[in-house]
């Protein structure tokens, strides 16, 4: 299983997948990606993760978490609320046994989405009540943190003060980037910084991909490898069995399937 690509963060259940569904999947495999870490952000997706995996049980590894933006009316996000975990806490429990992750959840202090400080509170106390979760069904979590590194990486280690994600290596955690990388010269440093047993590969599908406007898909988890071993001067196959493994080994009920 390891020879292949895992896309360690992806929304399958994504409504943007649902009229080409299987040709989204037929290109995924012809990828050579062999496991999709599928993550959801709200309730109302728990249950078609869970078809999915029942639909591609070899390919599909379900994860419940509620996001730290949740959907509003019109275009804009809010932050989410106690209440929005409230409602989904009997599912972790109900299919723990299903699930490979816990995620995506974290903190996005993003101003326009999380304006008061009322909202990242209440962003903080979800994300602590699912990292316990995590921890009490001994399964990992899968972190979204946007305008908030230093907070989330100080609540995932609960001391200390780091500011910038090589604190997070230390503390063991890895970090996996999309194919929106690529385009990110930006980025180059820190993953030259970081070491390859400390990188996975996601898409993020439909989003993250190289165009804005253009829906990305598991297929392209190929292209932050490339990037990546460009960066280091490795070769992608190389990139593409370490970061595997890494997956694996961060989610092992993914591989045990």
């Amino acid at each position: 299983m390891e020879n292949g690509f895992v896309d360690c963060h992806c929304h399958i259940s994504a409504h943007e997948f649902e009229e080409d569904f299987e040709d989204v999947i037929l290109r995924t495999r012809e990828a050579g990606v062999k496991t999709l870490v599928a993550v959801t952000e709200e309730v109302g997706e728990f249950a078609r993760v869970l078809q999915l995996q029942e639909s591609y049980p070899d390919l599909v590894a379900p994860c419940f978490g509620i996001h730290p933006l949740q959907a509003a009316e019109g275009p804009q996000q809010r932050s989410v609320k106690p209440q929005d975990l409230d409602v989904a806490l009997p599912h972790f429990y109900n299919h723990k046994e299903r699930l490979v992750a816990v995620g995506e959840i974290g903190l996005d202090f993003t101003p326009w989405c999380a304006p008061t400080q009322q909202d990242r509170d209440d962003q903080v106390t979800v994300f602590i009540k699912q990292l316990s979760i995590a921890k009490e069904l001994d399964l990992p979590v899968n972190v979204h943190s946007r305008s908030a590194a230093r907070v989330t990486i100080e609540t995932m280690k609960e001391q200390g003060k780091p500011s910038v994600a090589l604190e997070g290596v230390k503390a063991g955690y890895l970090f996996s980037f999309p194919p929106a990388v690529c385009k990110s010269k930006q980025r180059d440093k820190l993953i030259k910084q970081i070491p390859l047993e400390h990188i996975c590969l996601e898409t993020d599908s439909p989003a993250l991909g190289l165009h804005q406007h253009v829906r990305n898909e598991p297929a392209n988890v190929i292209l932050p490898c490339r990037y990546i071993a460009d960066v280091k001067g490795l070769p992608p196959e190389t990139v593409r069995l370490v970061t595997a493994h890494n997956a694996y080994r961060l989610f092992p009920k993914a591989k045990t399937r």
